[in-house]
Formats: C-alpha cells, structure tokens, sequence
C-alpha cells in the first residue's frame, strides 16, 4: 500500500479537519507521543524515582522488623537467663567476706599453713585495692618446709570456703639443709583475698572516680 504524497495537497493548518484521514491520524499519535513524552519527562520519571526509593525503604523496614521479631521472640528467654545470672552472681557474692570476716579469714589462712607443718617467716596483708563492688586484700607470705607440706598448705587453702587465689609462688632450696630426710624448702607467694563493699563504700569510691575525672 502506497503512502499518499502530502506534500502535492494543499494543507490548511487552520482547518486541519478538512486534512486527509490518514494525515490527521498521524498528526494526531504525534500529539499523543508528545503527550505521553511530556507526561513522563515531568510527571512519571518522579513517580518512578519515588518508587524505587519506596521500595528500597521496604525492604530496609521489613528486615528491621525481622530482626526486632527475634528478639521480641526471645525476650523471656533472655529474661529468664538473666534472672538465673542475677542469682548465680548472689550465691558467688556470699562467697565474699564481709568487712567483719576478713580477719578471720586471714586467721584460717594462717591455721592452713600451720596445719600443714610449715614455718610461718612472714605473714603481711597488704593496703586493700578496692575494685567496682569488691575489695582485693593481698597477703605476701614466705614459709619453710618440705615440698609436701607445701603441696598440703596449698591444697587447705584453695578448699577454704571463701575465695583465696594464689599468685606468684616461688619456691627455692633453703641454706640450713634437711627436715625429716626431705630437703628443706623457702616459698614466697602472694595469697588475695576478696571482700564486698559495703554500699558506703561503694559509693565512697564512685565519688573518688568521678573526682579524679574531673
């Protein structure tokens, strides 16, 4: 089919609707393309920006929700496991010695070594080093005997019934020879105690810090 040469008529643009059919439907899907053009160019190029941003924002809130969903999800577990930590923590804080207890605790120190057939040369608790809640109270010790005796006083005191940690034990033959045909044996260590604070003092120490800050 031969396309009709429009260029031979004699076109009015005033009176476009005396133009041929096929003329006028040209014209008008060129009005319709620009239209459309238009449309998107100021209208629906936007829109799809929006989306697109929309969409992503979606996504980002649904994984938020996923992730806030399990932990919502296992909130009483973790109530739960805290309460068991809360209580847990209690029963190792009664392990701790009062203010009042610390000297007797240092008395079964002392029996500990006795007990175990050592020599006491030195017995010296050291200025406490006060922590967050506790206070760690340091003990140099220096004793005489025999590497058994040793093993026993070491044994008594980590079964004490409260905490006692053992640091920095050295052990090194003595000048004077021989008990009970085993070598005669020097041991330095440093024993650490701990106690509790009172709630004064735990306060009176929250204040030095914040003192020093400033």
């Amino acid at each position: 089919m031969e396309m009709p040469d429009f260029s031979k008529l004699d076109l009015d643009p005033n009176n476009i609707g005396n133009w041929p059919g096929p003329l006028k439907g040209v014209v008008i899907l060129i009005l319709c393309a620009a239209l459309l053009g238009a449309g998107y160019w100021f209208d629906t190029k936007d829109q799809l920006v929006k989306l697109e941003t929309s969409q992503k924002k979606e996504v980002e809130l649904k994984r938020v929700f996923e992730i806030k969903q399990r932990k919502a999800a296992n909130l009483e577990p973790l109530r739960e496991q805290l309460k068991e930590m809360k209580e847990s923590f209690g029963n190792l804080l009664r392990l701790l010695p009062n203010k009042t207890e610390i000297e007797g605790l240092l008395v079964d120190i002392s029996q500990s070594g006795l007990s175990a057939g050592l020599e006491f040369e030195l017995f010296k608790p050291s200025a406490e080093q006060v922590a967050e809640f506790y206070a760690i109270q340091p003990i140099a010790i220096r004793v005489t005997g025999t590497y058994h005796e040793f093993g026993n006083f070491v044994s008594s005191v980590a079964s004490l019934p409260r905490i006692v940690t053992q640091h920095d034990i050295n052990m090194a033959p003595k000048k004077s020879g021989v008990i009970g045909g085993n070598e005669e044996l020097v041991m330095n260590m440093v024993a650490k105690t701990y106690r509790y604070l009172e709630e004064e003092e735990i306060e009176a120490a929250a204040a030095s810090k914040k003192g020093k800050r400033r």
